[in-house]
């Protein structure tokens, strides 16, 4: 093997054990956090760790192959402006390196892995096929595992690897009702899980959509573990939002495929089960089930704070910050690393948590950003893959309304990455159809 071959195969390889990774990311951290304390903070950040000699081994090999366009491109532009806006924010706000860091690897992880993964595939096209069976082997095993909590495994199953009060909670429950537990799979809790399984389950309705007929029998028999993995997950999640955004990424998807080879009395049809799904809950909205599931409102039963009252009252705070401060409040100024300072403070929202890192600019930068990128995908939507990070990325961007959705790992390093591998694709002049055949394998 050649100096060079062996560059790039390193640089291949880091993105991939980030990419598949990542959805072992909570119980391994966890797992080598307990047996490894010393080294705890290093642990948790092993895909951040990777990601530097990965840009390093991009930086070169776009050098040695003198593909300097990748650099120009405004999908490395625009986010490398994203960045250097929260480099340039630091010293505005500083409070301890501690909360600093923290605040620049949840911020900016997402944004640096798109914009290695995106080097990667206009360096190595071919490499679609690969990255989308990675995702599809994660999917399963979150799938799988997701049906044996709900099914064989105790609900504290995972204490023996570390989980607990400390660390993870291994179950939680809804408003603290023992009755109904949320499952967490191998994700850090039952919302990301939720948001996980919308990426999931989108994807596995555009690729039936648009390629099964064409695909081997072993991939549409796997895609359809991982839907119905999706769909338990999904479900025994009890995350709401992650329900909503389901609903209408699948509804999306089933729109642009099929929409019009529907009769109309198959539309009427479903917006009359729409409305008599609707009736029925609100009918049955004093039930045990509804209530706590679907309300969170059981106060009989459930905590002293419900979740509404928490997302209702994060959301007014947010927004009287956010117009009050027009630069933000600094890096790491909210979520997890605002845990290293003499403020923590947690934002329920994904814009308002941007805005008050860094500001109306960098909340403006990033909307620009994700909206140039789900732009692109509408363009492309005849390719499966493009049509589905679409779907989930609309999908997602609801959840951000009440969950800061791309704070998590797993979600954000896993939509992102897709995203990329959309945006540094080879397609046709028309924007709409990729160049590489879509015929045998989950690509």
């Amino acid at each position: 093997m050649t100096a060079k071959n062996t560059t790039d195969t390193l640089f291949i390889g880091l993105l991939l054990v980030i990419f598949g990774g990542i959805v072992l990311h909570a119980p391994l951290t966890v797992g080598f956090g307990v047996l490894f304390p010393e080294i705890d903070v290093l642990v948790k950040a092993w895909k951040e760790l990777l990601m530097v000699p990965a840009v390093l081994l991009g930086l070169h090999i776009i050098w040695r192959q003198r593909r300097f366009d990748i650099l120009k491109s405004p999908w490395m532009v625009l986010p490398a402006i994203y960045v250097l806006l929260h480099v340039l924010l630091i010293p505005l706000f500083f409070s301890n390196w501690t909360a600093v860091l923290a605040g620049l690897l949840i911020d900016l992880r997402f944004v640096v892995f798109f914009m290695l993964v995106f080097a990667m595939i206009r360096l190595y096209p071919d490499l679609r096929r690969l990255f989308l069976k990675v995702f599809l082997g994660g999917a399963l095993l979150v799938g799988v595992f997701a049906a044996a909590q709900v099914t064989v495994l105790p609900r504290d199953a995972l204490t023996v690897i570390g989980y607990g009060p400390n660390t993870i909670q291994p179950f939680l429950t809804v408003d603290e009702n023992p009755d109904f537990v949320r499952i967490s799979s191998t994700l850090r809790g039952p919302n990301p899980l939720g948001a996980y399984a919308v990426v999931v389950l989108a994807l596995v309705a555009a690729y039936w959509l648009r390629v099964r007929r064409k695909a081997e029998r072993t991939a549409v028999i796997l895609s359809a573990v991982a839907a119905v993995g999706g769909l338990v997950a999904l479900w025994f999640s009890y995350s709401r939002s992650a329900l909503v955004a389901a609903v209408v990424a699948l509804g999306l998807v089933l729109l642009l495929t099929v929409g019009r080879k529907l009769h109309k009395w198959v539309w009427i049809g479903l917006f009359v089960m729409m409305f008599s799904v609707g009736g029925a809950l609100y009918a049955a909205r004093d039930t045990d089930f509804v209530s706590n599931v679907i309300l969170h409102e059981n106060k009989g039963t459930g905590g002293t704070v419900s979740s509404n009252e928490g997302h209702i009252d994060s959301l007014i705070d947010g927004t009287e910050r956010m117009v009050a401060q027009p630069l933000g409040a600094g890096i790491g100024s909210t979520g997890s690393a605002s845990l290293f300072t003499d403020s923590p403070l947690i934002i329920e929202n994904q814009y308002l948590f941007i805005a008050h890192e860094v500001g109306w600019l960098g909340l403006g930068l990033f909307l620009v950003l994700f909206g140039k990128i789900l732009w692109l995908c509408w363009q492309r939507r005849r390719d499966w893959l493009a049509l589905a990070v679409l779907a989930s990325g609309i999908g997602l961007a609801l959840i951000g309304l009440l969950l800061p959705v791309w704070v998590d790992d797993t979600v954000s390093i896993i939509w992102w990455g897709l995203a990329a591998i959309v945006a540094g694709g080879a397609y046709t002049k028309t924007h709409d159809r990729p160049i590489y055949k879509t015929t045998k394998s989950l690509i």
